[in-house]
């Protein structure tokens, strides 16, 4: 029985306990009362009331932090409703989820921040928090009222999949940041480079007929932002870097010391340009999916830790918006129910340690946003995954919680699989076979 008003106690035992901010790596125990995190490591004694799992040795590290999902509320409902959304992040692990502002409308005002953060709360499932919009209606001219937008709990300002591509904005708008210790989040494309483009310039567009995006594009918009930077000193975030010479040019930022910080998307290290096949806009994404040269490249940015962290970029998109002619069709795939395993391969198959994979979906997404979760703390939040680390299994399309399919996954091969997922102590998601049952 749960105690009336408290969240219920739940003693998780015989884990392997993960945890980046310590480089904790051991087996152990993890007890959770009334919401937090009140032992960690050694076996502890658990109220009568408390729910106990065995976790047969698996993994037990904090629940994942998406900091770039784009959310269907509002406006868009019927390809996503939020229920969808929070039950698929849920499924994968991923406990807290930052939305991004390309809603309809668009949220570039007080109220409408207030309002998907409380629709949120009543499906209650994951914690939701979001980004404001650094312009008026994302249209990259009039700054938004960033100051109050912030007090509402805004993490961060951002024109979602628009560059801020004004030179003049941009630099109102980091000054402004950097008078409040706000953050930038910039879509990282020269808009007039990639004007119609669909594809990324090359052999490969040519040879479909398909309009090509220079990769260019990206890092000439990087490279001016930075410069801003420089100047103005505010905190600024690449949202997913896709190619070789932008992480060259984060990478010189950082050793200057800016307070530059970037993510990138599975699909940048897992795929290249060639998975769009014969017109598979499944795979259309944008930045779009670039050559296998820029692909080793983002690889190898998140090894040496140039690229802080990995994002879903997850975008729900019905059947009519995808099965249009590739150059008509809306970019963007799904990716809350596939970001952990995708993230795994990095250790599974380029040697990343475990520990650095889990610090770019948890630790490293919590200090970018100064949220003040993703760690195996007492006192701290019980948001958490277990899953299994090694575990064999092909992505299924079909048995996904989001009621859209854009994936350009289905039937890939992985290994770790989540098995439950916690938040604030409660079972938010029970894997098929696992036990027990969540909401």
């Amino acid at each position: 029985m749960e105690r009336a008003g408290l969240m219920p106690s739940t003693l998780l035992k015989n884990a392997r306990l993960l945890d980046p901010w310590t480089n904790l790596d051991r087996k152990g125990d993890l007890l959770a009362i009334d919401g937090k995190i009140a032992a960690v490591g050694d076996s502890a004694t658990a109220p009568d009331d408390a729910v106990i799992v065995d976790c047969g040795g698996h993994c037990l590290a904090p629940g994942l932090i998406d900091m770039r999902v784009h959310l269907s509320e509002p406006g868009r409902a019927h390809a996503e409703p939020l229920a969808a959304a929070s039950r698929a992040a849920a499924a994968g692990g991923v406990t807290s989820l930052v939305a991004l502002p390309d809603t309809d409308p668009v949220l570039d005002d007080v109220a409408l921040v207030e309002f998907v953060t409380r629709q949120a709360r009543k499906v209650g499932l994951v914690n939701t928090y979001a980004y404001a919009a650094a312009t008026r209606g994302l249209a990259g001219r009039e700054l938004a009222e960033m100051g109050l937008m912030a007090a509402a709990g805004a993490l961060g300002f951002t024109d979602g999949t628009r560059a801020i591509a004004d030179a003049m904005t941009m630099r109102r708008a980091l000054s402004y940041a950097r008078t409040f210790d706000l953050l930038i989040v910039q879509h990282p494309e020269e808009p007039s480079l990639a004007a119609g483009g669909c594809a990324t310039e090359g052999e490969l567009a040519t040879r479909l007929g398909l309009p090509g995006i220079t990769p260019l594009a990206e890092l000439i918009m990087i490279e001016r932002d930075l410069r801003l930077v420089e100047l103005t000193g505010a905190r600024y975030h690449v949202a997913h870097v896709s190619t070789g010479a932008a992480v060259e040019a984060i990478h010189r930022a950082k050793s200057r010391g800016l307070p530059v910080t970037c993510d990138t998307a599975p699909a940048y290290f897992t795929l290249n340009e060639t998975a769009i096949g014969e017109y598979r806009t499944f795979a259309k994404l944008s930045p779009p999916l670039r050559s296998e040269e820029d692909r080793r490249a983002i690889v190898e940015g998140l090894r040496n830790g140039t690229i802080d962290a990995i994002a879903s970029d997850h975008r729900a998109e019905d059947q009519d918006a995808k099965r249009l002619p590739y150059a008509a069709a809306k970019p963007g795939i799904i990716g809350l129910e596939t970001l952990l395993p995708l993230a795994l391969a990095l250790h599974h198959g380029q040697g990343m340690k475990l520990l650095d994979v889990l610090r770019k979906l948890t630790q490293a997404p919590a200090d970018i946003l100064h949220l003040p979760v993703g760690r195996l703390a007492v006192g701290a939040a019980a948001d958490l995954v277990l899953f299994d680390l090694d575990a064999p299994y092909r992505i299924k399309a079909a048995q996904f919680r989001s009621p859209t399919r854009n994936t350009p996954f289905d039937g890939h091969p992985v290994q770790g699989r989540v098995l439950r997922s916690f938040v604030a102590g409660r079972m938010a998601y029970v894997a098929p076979g696992a036990g027990g049952s969540a909401p």
